[in-house]
This record gives structure tokens, sequence and C-alpha cells, in this order.
């Protein structure tokens, strides 16, 4: 694997607290302008029939089902609203809390539900295809059949947004392997003996557990993943009084010969922390609203996949019932 100070991680996926706001902004703009050239989109009409609706396909893409009277349609649209940057952001946080439920469920190591999350917040893919290109990347294989059967999803949701993956940038640094090398670093640094070793693996396991808050915020795009480790073991360190972390971030900063002074470095800590307290988990109140505009957005597409989810059913129930009875007889 590359080091970091080399990846595309660093090139390419570490931004300005501006950048990130300016991104989220254009990528709301981009959503709602999708949406109003679909119900602006000149409306096809027939003898039979009012105007047509819009399907979102399992690729992102669009098509249009049979039309629906012209009517219903024009109520529909006008009450079509898209999501507000902070709806988005609301969604994120739950489908990121759903991952880690899984990669918890599927005894998964932190590594790959860290690179599951940071692939969910670059891409925003289907949020199961980003635990099972983790899986694949960090070499814990899991078929995509074992791991929609673990959670009642079609296998073959997850291996067409792989595809869509595939064109991404994979390589991603979490900051659980800097913190077992500050870990193994603190014990030099205070010569640890045997009590203090066994406090040293007690502030490990918390900071590993700080971590994971830290994980579900946006800092895993604003810090690397060394100072993303360093505010876990700082914030763990208040827990077990191991050592006198200022002391310590002093000595790292002078064996590296490093230009950040540790006020400098402390403040990243500081923006770290603040992330992990205003981190907010939306409320069931918040999802329902939410889940109601984007089916006003979305129309009859989930009734209408759902209808034809039933007929093929009941095709596939005929012709398991042909076969066991033979063809019939005129």
């Amino acid at each position: 694997m590359s080091d970091f100070q080399t990846s595309t991680h660093r090139a390419k996926w570490i931004f300005t607290p501006q950048q990130l706001v300016e991104m989220f902004k254009a990528s709301n703009q981009r959503a709602i302008q999708t949406l109003e050239k679909v119900l602006l989109k000149p409306q096809i009409r027939d003898f039979n029939y009012g105007t047509t609706q819009m399907e979102v396909d399992i690729d992102g893409s669009f098509s249009y089902p049979e039309p629906q009277i012209a009517k219903d349609n024009a109520e529909k649209h006008s009450r079509s609203k898209p999501l507000t940057i902070e709806e988005e952001q609301s969604m994120r946080v739950f489908y990121e809390n759903k991952l880690r439920e899984v990669c918890s469920a599927f005894y998964f190591p932190h590594k790959i539900q860290a690179t599951a999350l940071l692939y969910f917040k670059r891409f925003y893919l289907q949020w199961l295809t980003c635990v099972y290109a983790a899986c694949k990347i960090e070499e814990n294989h899991v078929s995509a059949e074992e791991l929609g059967k673990g959670i009642s999803q079609d296998h073959q949701m997850i291996l067409n947004y792989e595809m869509i993956g595939l064109e991404f940038d994979l390589i991603v640094y979490a900051p659980y392997r800097p913190l077992e090398g500050f870990i193994d670093d603190m014990e030099e640094f205070i010569q640890a003996e045997n009590g203090q070793l066994q406090m040293l693996k007690d502030l490990h396991e918390t900071a590993k557990l700080e971590v994971d808050k830290i994980m579900l915020t946006d800092a895993p795009l604003l810090f690397p993943p060394g100072q993303l480790a360093l505010a876990a073991l700082r914030s763990a360190n208040k827990v077990h009084s191991v050592l006198d972390f200022e002391s310590y971030l002093g000595s790292i900063l002078s064996r590296q010969n490093s230009e950040h002074t540790i006020s400098e470095l402390t403040e990243s800590l500081n923006v770290i922390d603040s992330w992990v307290i205003r981190y907010k988990f939306p409320s069931e109140k918040d999802m329902k609203h939410i889940n109601r505009k984007l089916k006003s957005c979305w129309g009859h597409s989930s009734h209408d996949e759902s209808k034809k989810r039933e007929k093929k059913s009941k095709h596939k129930s005929k012709s398991s019932h042909d076969m066991q009875n033979g063809p019939s007889r005129a």
C-alpha cells in the first residue's frame, strides 16, 4: 500500500471546511436542477392516458413508465420539493449508522467499517455496496449473496452499484493504524512498566471507541488520519490520565521536525472534538418528513416497482406450478 503522503486520499480527499460546504451546496443544487428538468420535461400525451411519470432506475438514471392522469400528475409535481442540504446530511447520518450496524452484525474489523464509511462519504453509493467493496479492498471477502441474505436485501443491487464504484479511488487510510503506532510510541515515551502497560491497553481500547465516533462525522474529510487518531487519544487520555498529552505532542513535533506548532496542532484536535460534540442523529420524526419529501419526488415509482415484483413473483409461481404438473392439454 502506498504511503499516505503520496496517496490520492491526501491529494484529493482532504478538504478545507469552506471547500466542503461549497461541495455540499453544489451537490444539492445539482439535485434540484435534475428534479426541475424532470418536472418541466414536455408532457407526453396520448388518447387514453394523461402525462408520464418519472421512475428512478437502480443505476440512478431516469425512465418514464406508463402515463397517469394529467391532473394527478400536475398535483404531484406541485407537491415535489427537493431535500435541503441539512436534510441530505441527516440522510447521510442515518445510513452511515445503518452501515455501522451491519459491520457490527458481521463482526467486521474496525478497518472495514472505516473504509466503508469513507466510501459512502465520498461517493454516496448504495451503502451495502460500500461495505462489500470495503471487504474486498481489505481482503476480508464476503460474497454479495451472503451480505444480502444477512439483512434480507437483493444481492444483485449490491453488485450493480459495485460497477459504478470501480471508477473511484478505493485506497483509503483510516485512523486505526496510526492509533496503534502512537500507542507503541507512548510506551517508549513514558518508559512504561507493567502497571502502565495495562493502562496503555485501556487507553487504546477507549481511543478506538473515540475513533468510531469521529468516523461518523465529516472530520475524516477535513483532517488526515494521524490527527484523527491523536484527537481520539487525547479524549481517551482525559479518562485514563496515562501521560501529559501536551508534552507528548511536543515530543512528536520535535522528532518529526514539523513546521507546525503545538498550538496549531492543538487547534486541529479541538476542531475534531467539536465535530464529535455537534454530532446529532436525526429523529424518527425528521426521517419520516425526509421520506415523505423523497416520495413526492419519486412519484409512484416505488409502487410501480412493487407491482412489477409482485407480477414477477406470480409469474415464477405459475411457472413452477406448470413444471410440477406438466403441460396442460387442450
